[in-house]
């Protein structure tokens, strides 16, 4: 629950909506079925999650927007760091 202006408003769970490029189902998903890795470039920033109706490991690129939502939502995240 939180306040806003002085009212109590209680918010639930944020739920994200997903594809499958393998099965093409579209389904939404909780915060805690998401992971998001966050790398030096555009080709290391990524999220990632399991394909609820087929089981397919997922994995799509995270633009700057996308990384503001999901962190924004309670996805869990990993930074990369490089070995250099």
């Amino acid at each position: 629950m939180s306040v806003l202006n002085g009212i109590s408003v209680s918010v639930g769970p944020v739920l994200f909506k997903a594809a499958c490029p393998d099965c093409r189902s579209r389904f939404e998903l909780a915060a805690g079925a998401l992971r998001l890795a966050i790398g030096g470039s555009r080709r290391t920033t990524f999220y990632s999650f399991t394909c609820p109706e087929c089981g397919s490991a997922v994995r799509k690129p995270a633009g700057e927007r996308i990384v503001e939502l999901l962190t924004g939502g309670g996805v869990r995240t990993l930074r990369l760091h490089s070995t250099v």
